[in-house]
């Protein structure tokens, strides 16, 4: 995983309306912590952390007066509507640390004729080191049948990564479609009446 640079200024205005100044300015209010650390109060350039974003649990680089910190997103908060940046949590991080994260489950190829691919787990918690984080976990779905699953623990994991849930979570199913489960339903209520009348 590639580190994506972001200028970070350390911020001393709060509340409701230093976050709407800020905002206008096209900055975004962000709070650093971790490692027992103080909460360090920024602002972040909108634009470049919004393109940063775009990648699931990208590592940042920030220059925090003078000082290099490397930080994973923890918390995003967007507008409601406008879906712009309204705030953002970081997690100090350091090389070598182990950190856990939920990476993307990305199902490839195509299920069975007849099934129905149902995604249980959009993503998969698992530990790894901090600078070296998978942005997505591909699963192949070719030829799974309707009432197969994949498991957690089925799934080959990046060098260097360990799952952090149990491995019997169920992370894609194939099911029945709806209509075909529903006219099979109807195809055993009708052979029924005709069983008992055969057996009379």
């Amino acid at each position: 995983m590639s580190e994506v640079r972001i200028a970070a200024e350390s911020r001393s205005e709060f509340g409701k309306g230093a976050a709407r100044r800020a905002r206008r300015e096209g900055k975004v209010p962000a709070v650093l912590y971790g490692h027992g650390t103080a909460p360090v109060h920024l602002s972040l350039p909108g634009h470049d952390l919004m393109l940063a974003l775009k990648t699931p649990n990208v590592l940042l680089s920030l220059e925090v007066d003078g000082k290099k910190e490397l930080a994973l997103p923890k918390d995003v908060q967007r507008h409601p509507i406008k879906r712009h940046l309204e705030h953002v949590d970081l997690i100090l991080v350091k090389r070598g640390e182990k950190v856990t994260v939920d990476v993307p489950v990305v199902p490839t190829g195509t299920v069975a004729p007849g099934g129905l691919l149902e995604t249980v787990l959009v993503a998969l918690p698992i530990e790894a080191e901090a600078t070296h984080l998978p942005e997505t976990i591909e699963v192949s779905v070719e030829g799974l049948e309707a009432g197969q699953s994949v498991k957690a623990e089925d799934i080959k994991l990046p060098a260097g990564s360990t799952l952090a849930v149990d491995g019997d979570t169920v992370v894609l199913h194939v099911m029945v479609p709806a209509a075909a489960e529903a006219e099979a339903n109807e195809d055993e209520a009708a052979e029924e009446p005709a069983e008992v009348a055969a057996e009379a």
